[in-house]
């Protein structure tokens, strides 16, 4: 970041970041760090269709009370 004066940066891994990594980007001052675990990156790629293959397709199904109910006469 320092090499190209930014100011904010995103790293990514599809591991973990340890406590001490957060606590590193916690003190740094004056730029903004943005960590993405495997887990989040990839929720992320699920939510944006990236680099995912939709296999099955549920549909999920509720009775509709309005069939059963009772006209009156």
């Amino acid at each position: 970041m320092d090499l190209h004066r930014a100011r904010k940066g995103v790293i990514l891994t599809t591991s973990a970041f340890t406590k001490a990594c957060y606590e590193f980007i916690n003190r740094i001052e004056g730029k903004k760090v943005v960590l993405i675990d495997g887990e989040q990156l990839a929720e992320l790629m699920i939510d944006h269709d990236l680099g995912v293959t939709t296999t099955k397709t549920y549909h999920l199904k509720e009775v509709s009370n309005d069939f059963f109910d009772e006209e009156e006469a």
